[in-house]
């Protein structure tokens, strides 16, 4: 059986991690207590007058008591320190109360409240997520804590691939670990195959295919998404978006800025920045705008303004797209 702390205050930016802290201790508190010894105190039922009688209340369920609490951002000061103190001072020993908040800019939980937990006895967890700069030496370090080990290239790689979001790029950690097991050393490569299997990933390398006019990798590389079953419907939004970083790209060099200008100011892994630069160097915005145009085209096409199915009308354009100047 769990040791719980009379309290816990978890807060931060990082909303989805928050949220799956949040999932995992109700559902402990569920399966020690069952649903009649939880109480969830959210939405406007959750201010602190109305915590702070929840804790004082006498209850007769049998076991641990279990009160989780959203909102905790939304508080004030004043608030916190007429109801929630005083509730955690007089806490009932079989109590366990977890404070959540998702912070936002303003929002953010009052300092008194962390305070308060702290001195019941409670954990205080802070919930940040990762400066984007940051992200590869937090993926480096996360890979260690799971047993393996990532070249600075493949953290790279797994950021540039998986994008910002910490839980997408833990559960891609998670997934290597398992697959190559304690003490591998992981190069960009590694990181690169076994990721392979992500759509949007995949569409990547079609949109590199379609920069560089290479027909047959085109061709193939929309078969293989579409063997695997992903629809045309769901292909095209992720395609049209890796044309438009390209097409922003290569309308700032054309007009005079340098690659260097350009990384400065634009947000995405360095890595994924070089070789978008590189193939914006490539290709002419012309080009890249006729391709966004004819991918307009086929989305009208896909929504029942054409008599041919959806693959036949997309092969047909994405041979337009690929085909030489």
């Amino acid at each position: 059986m769990a040791t719980w702390k009379p309290a816990y205050l978890i807060h931060g930016d990082d909303h989805g991690r928050i949220a799956e802290r949040r999932a995992g201790l109700r559902a402990r508190a569920e399966g020690e207590s069952g649903a009649g010894g939880l109480e969830v105190i959210e939405g406007d039922a959750s201010t602190p007058e109305a915590v702070g009688l929840a804790l004082s209340a006498m209850t007769f369920a049998m076991g641990r008591r279990f009160v989780v609490v959203d909102g905790a951002e939304r508080w004030k000061p004043a608030e916190v320190d007429t109801h929630i103190i005083p509730a955690l001072a007089n806490l009932a020993p079989d109590t366990t109360v977890a404070f959540f908040a998702r912070e936002d800019g303003r929002a953010k939980v009052p300092p008194a409240l962390a305070k308060a937990v702290t001195k019941a006895g409670g954990d205080v967890v802070e919930q940040a997520t990762v400066k984007l700069r940051e992200l590869p030496k937090w993926v480096t370090a996360e890979a260690k804590r799971l047993g393996i080990e990532l070249e600075p290239a493949a953290a790279q790689m797994l950021v540039a691939q998986v994008g910002e979001r910490q839980q997408r790029l833990l559960r891609e950690l998670e997934k290597l670990a398992l697959e190559h097991g304690p003490g591998a050393r992981l190069t960009a490569e590694d990181v690169t195959d076994a990721a392979a299997d992500s759509a949007e990933i995949q569409v990547w390398g079609l949109v590199d295919s379609l920069v560089a006019r290479d027909r047959r990798a085109v061709f193939h590389a929309f078969l293989e998404l579409r063997e695997q079953g992903e629809a045309v419907g769901r292909l095209i939004p992720l395609m049209a978006r890796r044309l438009r970083e390209v097409l922003a790209i290569a309308d700032r060099l054309e007009a005079g800025e340098s690659p260097a200008q350009v990384k400065s100011s634009t947000k995405g892994s360095p890595w994924a920045l070089d070789r978008r630069i590189k193939e914006a160097r490539a290709t002419d915005s012309e080009a890249l705008r006729r391709a966004i145009e004819t991918l307009a085209d086929l989305e009208l096409q896909t929504r029942g303004m054409s008599d041919l199915d959806d693959d036949t009308n997309s092969i047909r354009a994405l041979g337009r797209m690929a085909a030489a100047r």
